[in-house]
């Protein structure tokens, strides 16, 4: 049976507490969702561009 260690003197394993995110991160997301947008749009361009090149051509 393996020794019993005691609670206090056991190192912590476990997430990191978060900091309070900055004003900043506002922009951030606004980042985030314009580039999301701007890959889906160019996904659904470049489909659309695929598939009329496969059908008419």
């Amino acid at each position: 049976m393996p020794p019993a260690t005691r609670p206090s003197r056991q190192t912590r394993h476990g997430a990191s507490r978060r900091v309070i995110a900055p004003v900043d991160s506002r922009i951030d997301r606004c980042l985030n969702l314009l580039v999301s947008l701007s890959v889906i749009t160019a996904l659904i361009v470049g489909s659309v561009a695929l598939v009329v090149t496969l059908l008419f051509n």
